[in-house]
């Protein structure tokens, strides 16, 4: 966990990065076209003619009774051809999806419908679908592909309380917030739709960088798993100066891969948020 004591350099530090909100964006744009709900066809109404049955009169007592005259109804023929005839629901019409070239303009159209305006300042908005492919896929390595980040790095800097012993302040946790709210309050089911939706374009920018079939699915379900097994400390994480940058002062925090001391960086509350909406949507991909 190196961050730099000055402003300049950390805004080197691949550390800066939400590496958790990549999850969701790619989810997010995952899909642009709209859901499609399919209305259920209208089942014939079945007629049924109640069978009209003629007596005669009552013969004297001592005449047998005559059978009973059954005449069978007329057929309505527009009962008989209503089925053929009842009006047919047409179906939504399915929008065809752009192609991976051109998807940005319809993904952040889509995404500004749904995130608010202060979501979409901390988008990168270029060559979204392909930017989260790739980041995803380190992110399943632990690793932090820098230059394909889907978010603006936390506009506040790293802080650290220098006291006995060297600490995180607990204010850099906040600098998290707005991603992690944003994440927290997705809806899983609907977010896994999206992906659905969307996932062919997201399979071709999978194959650009080498990588065959269906296999971005996997790959995000083991980028959440690398978070998902990211330790939960009990109490604060010493640091140490190491020249410019801090460090943990425990090996055991210090030699984890980048995107769990990247969580770590969140904090405690932020990480138990974010673990459980990861845990949810893992569910979701796994049905």
């Amino acid at each position: 966990m190196s961050e730099h004591s000055s402003d300049t350099e950390l805004e080197k530090r691949p550390g800066n990065n939400n590496l958790i909100f990549a999850v969701v964006i790619v989810i997010i744009v995952a899909c642009v076209a709209a859901f499609i709900f399919l209305q259920p066809d209208d089942k014939p109404t079945q007629v049924v003619e109640d069978v009209v049955i003629e007596e005669t009169p009552m013969a004297e007592y001592n005449e047998p009774a005559p059978e009973p005259v059954v005449t069978e109804p007329t057929p309505d023929p527009v009962a008989v051809e209503r089925p053929e005839q009842r009006a047919v629901e047409p179906e939504p019409e399915v929008k065809p999806l752009p192609t991976l070239n051109d998807s940005d303009e319809v993904v952040v159209a889509r995404m500004d419908e749904l995130l608010t305006d202060q979501v979409m300042s901390l988008m990168v908005t270029d060559d979204l679908i392909r930017r989260g492919v790739v980041y995803v896929d380190n992110l399943a390595k632990g690793k932090v592909a820098l230059s394909h980040a889907p978010v603006e790095r936390p506009k506040e800097s790293f802080m650290v309380i220098e006291g006995d012993i060297l600490t995180i302040d607990p204010n850099s946790y906040e600098r998290y917030t707005p991603y992690v709210k944003l994440f927290t309050s997705l809806s899983a089911a609907q977010a896994i739709r999206i992906y659905d939706e969307y996932k062919p374009l997201i399979n071709e920018a999978y194959a650009e960088i080498g990588y065959q079939g269906d296999a971005f699915t996997q790959t995000l379900e083991e980028a959440i798993d690398v978070l998902l097994d990211t330790p939960e400390p009990k109490g604060d994480m010493p640091l140490v100066r190491n020249s410019v940058t801090y460090q943990y002062a425990y090996s055991e925090w210090e030699n984890l891969p980048d995107a769990q001391k990247q969580l770590l960086r969140m904090g405690p509350e932020n990480m138990k948020k974010v673990k459980a909406a990861l845990r949810n949507i893992k569910a979701e991909l796994e049905k």
